[in-house]
């Protein structure tokens, strides 16, 4: 199994807390993890059934059973559990009790709140990096990528992307989210996903897509929330402090895996994803998904956002870090073009003072620095956030 980025960001968090959350979507390689980074400690599954029996009938002998603390996998399937967990960590005053794995739902959300709150570390875990992939492969084309996605267990086993996802799409995403919303129509939702995908890295209309679905608006908006909170997908926020101009203020829609999206809309090979209308789209959703995995890999929760203002300016992505924004921007095309310095230049000369100069993600395979702005390959570079905010990665 590939060393997961994040594992050094895990031992910390366990040294300093006694209980350690690890959230992310499901078969993301989180219990892989959890197993690696702690050998030694007790491992407890709420998935089988007779452990959460034993667990939702006597918590307390349930938990008396492992004193030096254990893996709690799948821990959103009793999230009363946490609560019983608080009365341990608060007598104990020994570290690293506990590690707990789930997959972010609202009523974990809650307790980890209500119980847990300065007991624990949260970290995010996501699908394999590129950097992570660079253990399979060091030349992936992104296209292959972008359809094949970065699930582990797609990699480890060599399985077919696309029978991968179709059982992904029935056993997690409609079975947990379906019981989530209680969903009465699947193929209602269904349609929602598809047009979800078909709407990758653009800005959310409610209304367009509410007509297109055939449900009300506040319908849509409770399924989204739902599939972010279960990290299947995620938004950019819009940027408009302190900018004298109209500007959008609805955000973007990106999936957490480019391989779920491209699975969605059909599209089940390289060459067909490089010919793709959303071509553009599932590029940046793939660089931008890699930024946001380099930087939970360091236990760092991001600031992102992207610009557009009424007059079609936009600046793709903006990463907010140490009070400086840096722009960037994303671009599928193998052959650099001035045109691309545009957005980052009129964003730069409306702030001028709290923006650093940036950078353009492109395709090929040159790099170059063009008035300022370093243009490169983000396939190419080992620690993507740290190139973007610190100057290093490389």
């Amino acid at each position: 199994m590939v060393p997961r980025k994040i594992t050094a960001e895990l031992v910390h968090a366990a040294a300093d807390y006694p209980v350690v959350t690890i959230l992310g979507p499901r078969q993301a390689g989180k219990t892989t993890l959890a197993r690696m980074a702690f050998p030694d400690k007790a491992y407890l599954s709420l998935e089988n059934p007779d452990v959460r029996m034993a667990a939702e009938a006597d918590p307390r002998g349930f938990l008396g059973q492992v004193p030096d603390g254990a893996v709690l996998d799948e821990v959103q399937r009793l999230p009363e559990l946490l609560s019983y967990i608080q009365g341990i960590v608060d007598s104990s005053k020994r570290r690293s009790l506990f590690i707990l794995t789930g997959s972010h739902q609202p009523e974990l959300h809650q307790a980890i709140s209500q119980s847990l709150a300065g007991r624990t570390a949260v970290l995010t875990l996501w699908p394999f990096s590129v950097a992570e992939l660079r253990h399979y492969r060091t030349d992936w084309d992104p296209f292959e990528l972008i359809v094949r996605g970065g699930f582990p267990r797609l990699h480890e086993e060599g399985l077919d992307p696309r029978r991968f996802y179709s059982n992904y799409l029935q056993t997690y995403v409609e079975r947990d989210v379906r019981a989530l919303l209680q969903v009465r129509d699947l193929s209602q939702f269904q349609k929602f996903l598809v047009l979800l995908a078909g709407r990758v890295g653009q800005v959310v209309n409610y209304a367009s897509l509410s007509n297109d679905v055939g449900v009300s608006s506040t319908v849509l908006r409770n399924w989204l929330s739902v599939l972010k909170a279960s990290y299947l997908v995620f938004e950019l926020s819009p940027y408009f402090a302190n900018i004298h101009k109209r500007v959008v203020k609805s955000p973007k829609l990106y999936f957490t895996d480019t391989g779920l999206a491209a699975f969605l809309l059909g599209i089940h090979d390289a060459d067909q994803a490089r010919r793709d209308p959303l071509r553009g789209g599932l590029y940046e959703n793939l660089i931008i998904a890699d930024i946001l995995k380099g930087a939970y890999n360091r236990g760092i929760r991001p600031e992102l956002y992207f610009y557009r203002d009424s007059n079609g300016n936009e600046v793709d992505l903006l990463i907010r870090e140490g009070g400086v924004l840096t722009p960037v921007e994303i671009k599928s095309s193998e052959t650099f073009s001035a045109n691309f310095l545009k957005g980052l230049e009129r964003f730069r000369a409306l702030q001028a003072d709290r923006v650093a100069e940036g950078a353009v993600l492109y395709g090929g395979e040159q790099r170059h620095n063009v008035r300022g702005v370093r243009v490169f390959n983000a396939l190419d570079v080992e620690d993507i956030w740290g190139k973007l905010t610190s100057g290093t990665g490389d």
